[in-house]
């Protein structure tokens, strides 16, 4: 997380600076020139064009030899060896941009997937134990939170939840159970920002604390599509789609 951090936080993170909306309309369309640009300047367009086109010649022949199964399988087979020519050209740029947008789709995940948890307002943490972990579950705040509820909890089903509010900046919580205890670091932010969602522990009473977080809705709470709130990831996919459609026309990428 600090490695990508220290590679996109100079550039895309001003974008953070904006709504979550915003923010991912405009991460979604400068990945989309990118990608359109690699791929006119690292593969053969004269070429690929030459293959578009005869594809689109075979798939008329296959229409005309309907009546005909054994030309019709002829021209099939042809038109699978142009297809697979074109999936070579193709594959260079393909290759360039795997990496980097797979990076770049983790610091996304990292950064757009929750929302922030506001000064003041009440947020819950869950603390998860292993099997047979019974009897009381303490947590103790540093100054700035402030416990909603008691500070005991009784451990039920292997879990124990607090509700906490707490003033803008960086908390640590203590978890306490038996002789046992683990720290959990919260940050309270209005910007969008927010530490990780979960801690995982081995070999301790403790299997994971883990913040409750909102998830992030860049459309809206209230915005659905069809029954569907997308998040980030969806609002990504849907724009880059229309991005890449309208750079491949604008720089005749074939």
């Amino acid at each position: 997380m600090a490695f990508l951090d220290s590679i996109f936080n100079p550039t895309l993170g001003p974008l953070m600076n904006l709504s979550p909306f915003w923010g991912i309309l405009i991460m979604s369309l400068l990945i989309s020139l990118a990608i359109t640009l690699v791929y006119k300047y690292f593969s053969n367009q004269t070429e690929m064009k030459r293959l578009k086109d005869e594809q689109k010649e075979y798939q008329k022949k296959m229409k005309e030899l309907r009546d005909n199964p054994q030309e019709m399988m002829k021209v099939q087979k042809e038109a699978m060896g142009k297809n697979f020519e074109y999936m070579k050209h193709s594959f260079k740029p393909t290759l360039i941009t795997m990496l980097p947008i797979l990076l770049i789709f983790g610091w996304m995940t990292a950064h757009l997937s929750f929302e922030p948890i506001y000064p003041g307002e009440t947020y819950t943490v869950t603390a998860v134990f292993k099997p047979g972990v019974l009897g009381p579950a303490e947590l103790v705040v540093d100054n700035g939170t402030t416990l909603v509820g008691s500070a005991v909890q009784e451990i039920k089903d292997s879990t124990a939840t607090w509700s906490l509010k707490s003033t803008i900046g960086e908390h640590f919580l203590n978890f306490k159970v038996g002789q046992e205890e683990q720290t959990k670091k919260i940050l309270t932010s209005t910007k969008l920002e927010y530490e990780s969602q979960m801690t995982v522990y081995d070999h301790s009473d403790f299997t994971q604390i883990k913040v409750n977080y909102n998830k992030l809705r860049p459309m809206g709470p209230d915005f659905t599509l069809l029954g569907w709130q997308p998040g980030w990831l969806g609002l990504y996919i849907i724009t880059s789609l229309v991005f890449s459609v309208l750079f491949r026309k604008v720089f005749n990428i074939y």
